[in-house]
């Protein structure tokens, strides 16, 4: 009966698919003295990406079919496995780096409970192979599933470059429960939790098939780089908008950490830094709820809820950022400052404010701006923002707690 089996599925299985042949010739040439994409980083100047070639097939089944973007540890490419039939995306690593943690941190998300409610909404990763290269070390590849754009592109696609409650809460919901899978199944931190990070799952499957058949009909623009003039520098290509949106999903884990080991590194996007690590005082799950609760209010009102900008550095301080979150929720705890290295930089003993230099902004409160709700539903709105926006971690919603949150589900 098992040979029976085994046979049926053999003649069942399709036999692989034969590459595709990709244009040679016909595209645009972009000009030497333009620097596209990941030319302006001093890793590229220093060789450390991968010259992918689109066309090019690699692991002897995935064959790469278009750049779908770039960043400085890696370049992502929309692939397919020719012989499951169907597409991917790989993520390819530079190697001026070591990637393992991410790597595990992949590892323990597919290998926590999948049962968990969570998941779905979690990316993870469906395969790792190495690239050889003479003369340094291996690149590494992570395989994963193809999805549509960031909520950050999505915004741009709005008239108003904002996302209406309807389109925020159910996606909202998705990332607590993907949270919660992180921090209660996975004891992982994200830490870098924002718009370009929140991928929406592609249900249209005719949106992979478009972007293919444009990259054969019209090559992306490129330019060839080096001594020889032969590492290629594509210009990425966007998926075309699909008929249908899938769920929301928590991606990039580069900069993820376990949450069972003690944490005092600065981290985060400087704008979304929580009051404990900007006071360096240990750290655990509740950065990634004060972070979240900063983002919405980037995507759901167009704008920072702090921007930490000194008038006299001209730039980006933590003394500026702490005190626009002053003038947002009052002083802070003394307790909270009893366990920050750097609470004595900014605060007296007393709590009070001690840097002359910057002034602490007045009238501000997290529902005296916002012009989208009035009555319950604002008073809704302002009680879920303040849920994640406290002062003390220990007083900040867990994000299982968040996704069952009033507001969310009136």
């Amino acid at each position: 009966m098992a040979l029976l089996l085994k046979w049926a599925r053999a003649l069942t299985r399709r036999a692989p698919s034969p590459p595709l042949r990709f244009p040679t010739t016909g595209f645009n040439v972009v000009p030497s003295n333009i620097i596209i994409e990941e030319e302006q980083f001093d890793e590229f100047q220093a060789g450390h990406y991968y010259p992918v070639t689109i066309g090019q097939v690699f692991d002897s089944k995935y064959q790469v079919l278009g750049k779908l973007g770039f960043g400085t540890t890696s370049i992502v490419w929309l692939a397919r496995n020719l012989q499951e039939h169907k597409h991917v995306v790989l993520k390819v690593y530079t190697r001026d780096r070591d990637h393992s943690e991410e790597f595990q941190i992949y590892n323990i998300i597919s290998k926590a409970d999948r049962w968990h409610s969570g998941f779905p909404f979690v990316r993870t990763a469906l395969d790792r192979f190495s690239i050889p290269r003479p003369g340094g070390t291996d690149h590494q590849c992570l395989v994963l599933n193809p999805a549509w754009e960031s909520w950050k592109h999505m915004m741009t696609r709005n008239s108003d470059g904002r996302f209406t409650p309807d389109l925020l809460k159910p996606g909202l919901c998705q990332i607590f429960r993907a949270l919660d899978y992180l921090h209660t199944e996975c004891k992982i931190i994200h830490t870098d939790i924002k718009a370009d990070n929140i991928l929406l799952e592609l249900v249209d499957k005719q949106v992979l098939e478009r972007f293919t058949q444009s990259e054969l009909a019209e090559p992306s623009p490129r330019k060839f780089v080096g001594e020889e003039k032969n590492i290629p520098v594509y210009v990425s290509r966007r998926f075309d908008r699909p008929k249908e949106f899938g769920y929301s999903v928590l991606n990039d884990f580069g900069s993820a950490t376990r949450g069972d080991v003690k944490n005092e590194y600065d981290c985060q996007p400087d704008v979304y830094r929580s009051p404990e690590v900007m006071l360096e005082a240990e750290w655990s799950y509740p950065i990634d709820i004060w972070n979240i609760g900063v983002m919405i209010w980037d995507i759901f009102q167009g704008r920072h809820m702090f921007y930490g900008n000194d008038p006299h550095e001209k730039k980006y301080m933590t003394r500026a950022h702490l005190a626009e979150v002053v003038g947002m929720l009052g002083p802070p705890p003394l307790d909270l400052l009893q366990r920050g290295k750097r609470s004595k930089e900014f605060f007296d003993e007393k709590g009070n404010w001690i840097v002359d230099e910057i002034e602490i902004p007045k009238g501000t409160s997290i529902g005296a701006s916002d012009e989208r709700f009035e009555g319950k539903e604002k008073e809704q709105f302002v009680d879920f923002m303040k849920c994640m926006l406290q002062w003390r971690p220990e007083d900040r919603m867990t994000a299982k707690q968040l996704s069952e949150h009033p507001w969310i589900w009136p």
